[in-house]
């Protein structure tokens, strides 16, 4: 697919979905996101890998230089035929405000539209304003509760064409 090859966005910035050979990196900077946001139910690195690096889910990887500074992942909804879920979005803060989330976004949207997904889904927390408002700009709207996460108040879907 198109969008599994590294795409280049503005200020130099880089996107790609991860290949299994990056599954420590990936790791490591989703540990930094549930550290930053304060996860408390966290894929352990073995149910991350069967997650993520499985056909129609992925992680993208965000570098500057050749340094990762953000990622964001997405994974099937068991209970959606047609729907995935968008998780672990991350910049690490000394690059945030730089376009990195748009790239990721652009990337991963992509990714979902050339697999034949009909929408995507997520979940935040109320004290997560801006990501509420970034998936705002980006066309996605309030949506009914479609799973169990505890720390989960707001749901949000876009529909893709």
């Amino acid at each position: 697919m198109r969008s599994s090859l590294a795409m280049a966005y503005s200020a130099g910035v880089k996107v790609h979905r991860a290949r299994l050979t990056e599954l420590g990196v990936a790791y490591a900077i989703v540990s930094e996101y549930y550290d930053a946001v304060s996860v408390l139910v966290r894929d352990d690195r073995a149910v991350f890998e069967q997650e993520y690096f499985t056909e129609g889910a992925g992680i993208w990887l965000a570098t500057v230089d050749g340094k990762i500074v953000g990622c964001m992942g997405l994974h099937r909804l068991p209970n959606l035929k047609d729907g995935a879920e968008i998780k672990r979005v991350y910049v690490r803060p000394e690059y945030r405000g730089q376009g990195i989330a748009e790239a990721l976004l652009a990337a991963l949207e992509a990714y979902a539209i050339e697999y034949g997904y009909a929408g995507l889904y997520l979940d935040s927390k109320s004290d997560l304003m801006a990501a509420t408002r970034f998936y705002q700009r980006h066309g996605y709207s309030p949506c009914e509760r479609y799973n169990d996460n505890p720390q989960a108040t707001i749901f949000m879907r876009k529909l893709l064409s």
